[in-house]
Order: structure tokens, then C-alpha cells, then sequence
């Protein structure tokens, strides 16, 4: 089993008890105003008390208009805090490092959710998405920081930036979404500097053994891989983050850029130096088997999604036999109950393809 069970000490001082962390999940059980539910509590401490050295959070956002799915854990005001203090104790009750994931959907923020259009880098017709001035992409930024402050405060151990899958930070990322001409916009230095001037802004303001992740993804949603590469590569080499959590949806894959294939998309970041930074992946690590083959590809660390939803306890299961055999879908909503998941997430898992019978 490799080193699934061996701790990680991260550079800023904090430690993981093993390899294992709860993915960021959306599941839509927060309450209107992004206040905590007991159903959320439920289903994240329960993940912590199942073996998961870290619990994420859902995406949780920075700013009420950045607000990307009914049901969403809010971070972006003081009213927050009793909730976030309560579930940063209750995960980290369990021995298991509490961290919550920042987040802003920008041009994916449905309008009849936030109440007006969504924002974006550029002008974005299909979605309606109006441009950020450059003082409002300074507030974003600064909005980001002070939601980890606001983590800090609640008591969590750190915090991971979303970067990923088509959000804000990503629609800076992409060379096609972003046509901005300042300082936020042209080369990759430029459109990566919102992230950069995140984790600085963070470095500052928090205390020195905050814990502090950055989720990138290398395809879909208008980013080029080399670009996402040079990112990861300028990322790591500052050495300011804990940890990298590259979203790959599939592990094993094949890039989809023709100029990239012939060799596995994970080891374009696997090759980069990365000095005292951690790296960990997530996408169809379904059982032990695929665990192992994940982590014997040169990572630090694995990132459960689906597992996690059908196993709460599947790292305890793990270590007590190394070749378990995980439910298959379809699982049943009384499945779904039994492994904590309230009915608004089981109603949200119900959406995704052949999940629950």
C-alpha cells in the first residue's frame, strides 16, 4: 500500500496523518443564506471520523454574487463564522485536518441565483457575463483573502484556492475567456496574477502554519494544458503553497490535446520540481486498486470524490484490507442515508447518471 498510511508534514508546519483527503464536493445542503446545516455538519464530520487525514469543505464563496449552486457554504461574511466555527471543531474532533475551499463561479453563477448578471474577466455573451473593472478584480482578490481569514478566525487549518473547472480564477486562466489588456490580462504571468496575488495576500495576513492549497485543472473550460503546466510550474516554484491538487477527471487519461498525447496528462505535473510542495490528484480513484496505481505514479497525496459519497470510512477500510470492494453503482437513496448524506445531496446525486437506483 505504498505510503497511503504514512504522514505528510507539510512545509508551513502542519501534518497529515495519512495520504487520504476528502475532494471538495458540491452537495447542496447549505442553507439559503450559505449558513451551515446540521446535514452538512453531518456529512462532512462523518468523512472526518471515517479515516480522512484532511476534510475539504464544498466550494465555498468569497462574495455573494459569486455564489455558483443553490445550497452553497458561504464564507463571505461574519454571519458565517458560528457555523464555520462549529464544523472546523467537529472535523478536527475526529483527527482530521479541517480546511475550507474558496471559491467564485463568475460567469457560471446561474443569474436567477445571484439576482443579477454573473461577472467574468471579459465581456461573456453566451452567459451574459459582465466585465470585472480593475477595481473590482482587486476586491476579488481581496475578497479571497479575507474569506481564509475568515477561515483562520473559525478555527480551520487552512484553506485550498479553487483555480479549476471553468470558475473565476480559471476564466482569468483561459487565454480565450480572458481579453482583458491590463495587468490581469495577455501573457500567462498576467492572467494568473489574481492567484498569485491571492497566495501572497494570504502568506501576509494569516498565521505562518495556515495550510494553503491551490486546485488547478488542465483541461476543459477553454484552458490549454501548456498553460496550466506553466502555472503549476511558476506555482511551485515560488514555494508559498503547501500543497497542489490537480483535478484531472480521470486519473490514467490521455490529454486531449493532440500535441500532448502519448503519454499520461498526470505526468506532465508529476515531472515538474516541486521542492517541499505537495502533490495530489483526483478523478476515478473509485477503489484500492486504482488508490495504489495513483500513488505509485509519483504523487504525495489522493483526493476521494464518488468513493468518499459511497464510503465514508473507506481509508479505515483500506488499511484494514488493502482489497476491500466498494459498492457499485447503482446504490440506493437508503445507501446514501446510511453513509450521511441528506436529502438535498442525495436529491443532487440523483442527477448524475446511473449514481442512485
Amino acid at each position: 500500500m505504498s505510503n497511503l498510511f504514512q504522514p505528510i508534514h507539510f512545509k508551513s508546519g502542519a501534518s497529515l496523518k495519512n495520504r487520504f483527503m476528502l475532494a471538495p464536493l458540491t452537495n447542496t445542503q447549505s442553507h439559503t443564506d450559505g449558513t451551515l446545516s446540521d446535514d452538512e455538519y453531518h456529512w462532512l464530520t462523518m468523512r472526518a471520523k471515517g479515516g480522512f487525514g484532511l476534510t475539504m469543505t464544498c466550494a465555498a464563496h468569497v462574495q455573494a454574487v459569486g455564489q455558483g449552486f443553490p445550497g452553497q457554504l458561504g464564507i463571505f461574511g461574519d454571519e458565517h463564522l458560528p457555523g464555520l466555527t462549529r464544523l472546523a471543531q467537529g472535523i478536527k474532533a475526529e483527527d482530521s485536518l479541517a480546511v475550507v475551499q474558496l471559491h467564485h463561479a463568475g460567469m457560471r453563477s446561474p443569474a436567477d441565483l445571484i439576482g443579477q448578471a454573473p461577472v467574468c474577466p471579459s465581456d461573456h455573451a453566451e452567459t451574459g457575463a459582465t466585465t470585472l473593472s480593475p477595481e473590482a478584480v482587486e476586491q476579488l482578490i481581496e475578497d479571497f483573502i479575507c474569506a481564509a481569514e475568515r477561515a483562520e478566525q473559525a478555527g480551520f487549518d487552512g484553506v485550498e484556492i479553487h483555480g479549476a473547472h471553468g470558475y473565476i480564477l480559471a476564466q482569468f486562466l483561459s487565454g480565450t475567456i480572458n481579453q482583458r489588456q491590463d495587468q490581469f490580462g495577455g501573457s500567462i504571468e498576467n492572467r494568473m496574477r489574481p492567484i498569485t496575488e491571492i497566495i501572497d495576500g494570504i502568506r501576509a495576513r494569516c498565521r505562518a502554519d495556515f495550510l494553503l492549497g491551490l486546485r488547478l485543472s488542465p483541461e476543459r473550460f477553454d484552458v490549454q494544458l501548456g498553460d496550466i503546466i506553466e502555472v503549476a510550474k511558476l506555482i511551485l516554484a515560488d514555494q508559498k503553497i503547501d500543497f497542489l491538487d490537480m483535478s484531472l477527471w480521470d486519473s490514467f487519461k490521455e490529454p486531449e490535446e493532440e500535441a500532448f498525447k502519448g503519454r499520461s496528462l498526470l505526468s506532465y505535473f508529476t515531472e515538474l520540481e516541486r521542492g517541499n510542495v505537495a502533490l495530489g490528484i483526483a478523478g476515478k480513484l473509485r477503489n484500492p486498486e486504482e488508490v495504489n496505481q495513483a500513488m505509485d505514479a509519483d504523487i504525495d497525496f489522493i483526493m476521494l470524490g464518488r468513493a468518499a459519497i459511497l464510503h465514508h470510512d473507506f481509508p479505515i477500510q483500506m488499511q484494514a484490507d488493502s482489497s476491500f470492494t466498494p459498492v457499485r453503482n447503482p446504490v440506493s437513496a437508503d445507501h446514501l442515508r446510511a453513509e450521511g448524506l441528506g436529502e438535498a445531496f442525495i436529491t443532487y446525486m440523483s442527477g448524475w447518471k446511473g449514481f442512485v437506483s
